[in-house]
C-alpha cells in the first residue's frame, strides 16, 4: 500500500504506554479475537484476557522513553484514519451533508472507552457512545502472525471497517439496534448484527475504491490482503475450527464469504446505494 505520502489524522489519541484499567467489557470484533486465541492455544477465554492485561500493565510499567519499535505502525494507523477522513468528507459533501470526523484511540493494556472498560484482546473496536475507534496495535502483530492476513492493506481494512461503524452511526444505524436489543430473541438479533457488520465490510470497500481514485494507494496485492483478513475472521471458519460445527443461528458478524463479497462489492462500485441495509444479505 501507497501510505508514506497520505494526510495523518490530527484526531489520534496516543495512549500507548499508559495504563487504563476498569472492567473488561467483550463486545464486536473482540469476541472474535478472544476465540481465535483460544483456539490456537487451547487456553480458555478468560484466563486470556486477565494473562493479557496483567503482562502487558507489567509492560507499560517497565518500558523505558524514547521511540518505540511500533512507531511505524502507528504513524500507518494515523495515515489511514486521515485518509478515511479525506473520503468521507468528500462523499458527506457531494451528499450536501457535513462528515463529523471520529476520533482514534492507540492504546496498550487496557483503556476506558464510552462503552466501558476495553482491552488489547478486543482487537480494534468503535464506539458509538463516544464516536471512538480504538486499536492496539499489537493487533497487527496477530493479523499477520495467526489470521495469516500479512500486508499493510490487510490493517487498513480493519481500521477502514470500524470508521464503516462510524458511518453507520452517524446514519443512525446504531441507535436503531440498541432499540431492538431486548425486543427479539438472540437469533433474531444476531442477524441484524451480521448485517451491521457486512455492511461496514462494504463501506470499507467504499473508501478503498475512493482512496484508490483520490490518492492512488493500492499496489499489487492489497485487495488480496484485505480479503484474506475477511476471509480469516468470518464466524463460519471460526465455528468450524474451534467447536467443529457451524451454527448460523450464533452468527453475529457472518460468513467469510459474505465478508470477503461486500467489501469486494463496496471497493467495486464504490457506490453507497448498492450497500443499503435492508439489502445486505
Amino acid at each position: 500500500m501507497r501510505w508514506q505520502d497520505l494526510r495523518r489524522s490530527s484526531n489520534v489519541e496516543d495512549r500507548r504506554g499508559m495504563s487504563g484499567g476498569g472492567k473488561i467489557a467483550l463486545g464486536g470484533i473482540g469476541t472474535i479475537i478472544v476465540l481465535a486465541i483460544g483456539l490456537l492455544t487451547g487456553q480458555d477465554p478468560g484466563e486470556i484476557l486477565s494473562n493479557i492485561q496483567g503482562t502487558q500493565t507489567e509492560q507499560a510499567q517497565t518500558r523505558p522513553p524514547g521511540p518505540r519499535p511500533d512507531d511505524k505502525t502507528a504513524d500507518f494507523v494515523t495515515a489511514v484514519l486521515g485518509s478515511t477522513e479525506d473520503v468521507w468528507t468528500q462523499i458527506y459533501t457531494e451528499n450536501d451533508a457535513k462528515y463529523e470526523k471520529p476520533n482514534l484511540q492507540i492504546f496498550e493494556d487496557a483503556t476506558q472507552s464510552g462503552c466501558g472498560g476495553a482491552s488489547s484482546a478486543m482487537g480494534p473496536f468503535y464506539c458509538p457512545a463516544d464516536h471512538k475507534v480504538y486499536i492496539d496495535l499489537s493487533f497487527c502483530d496477530l493479523l499477520r502472525e495467526r489470521f495469516n492476513a500479512p500486508g499493510d492493506f490487510a490493517v487498513a481494512y480493519v481500521v477502514a471497517h470500524e470508521v464503516g461503524h462510524h458511518v453507520q452511526n452517524l446514519m443512525g444505524l446504531s441507535e436503531k439496534m440498541q432499540e431492538q436489543r431486548g425486543r427479539l430473541s438472540e437469533a433474531e438479533y444476531n442477524k441484524l448484527s451480521v448485517k451491521l457488520e457486512l455492511q461496514a465490510d462494504f463501506l470499507a470497500g467504499v473508501w478503498a475504491n475512493h482512496a484508490q481514485e483520490m490518492s492512488k494507494i493500492l499496489e499489487p496485492g492489497d485487495i488480496e490482503s484485505a480479503l484474506n483478513a475477511a476471509n480469516a475472521i468470518g464466524d463460519d471458519k471460526l465455528q468450524q475450527e474451534s467447536q467443529g460445527r457451524v451454527v448460523p443461528d450464533a452468527f453475529t458478524h457472518g460468513t467469510s464469504q459474505q465478508r470477503m463479497y461486500w467489501f469486494k462489492k463496496g471497493f467495486e462500485t464504490g457506490d453507497l446505494s448498492q450497500g443499503k441495509f435492508d439489502d445486505i444479505r
